[in-house]
């Protein structure tokens, strides 16, 4: 997942280095915001799986543990 980021990040700075037109380069970026967007979005769900199956809380602390993740991180 991370490597289409990078991959986005390369092909911006080679057009940006080209000067080519403002609007592909845009296309790029929204491209490579997509791409993290997608990669975070994982690990969220990772961390909120990691929460939930933990078997040292409640269930009121997983989920609270839950509303945290998504507070801090969203």
């Amino acid at each position: 997942m991370l490597h289409s980021v990078f991959a986005a990040a390369r092909g911006i700075q080679a057009m940006i280095r080209r000067g080519d037109e403002c609007e592909g380069i845009a296309q790029q970026f929204s491209a490579a915001r997509k791409a993290l967007d997608k990669a975070y979005q994982q690990m969220l769900v990772c961390l909120a799986e990691d929460a939930i199956l933990s078997p040292d809380h409640s269930n009121s602390e997983k989920l609270a543990q839950v509303r945290d993740i998504f507070t801090k991180y969203t």
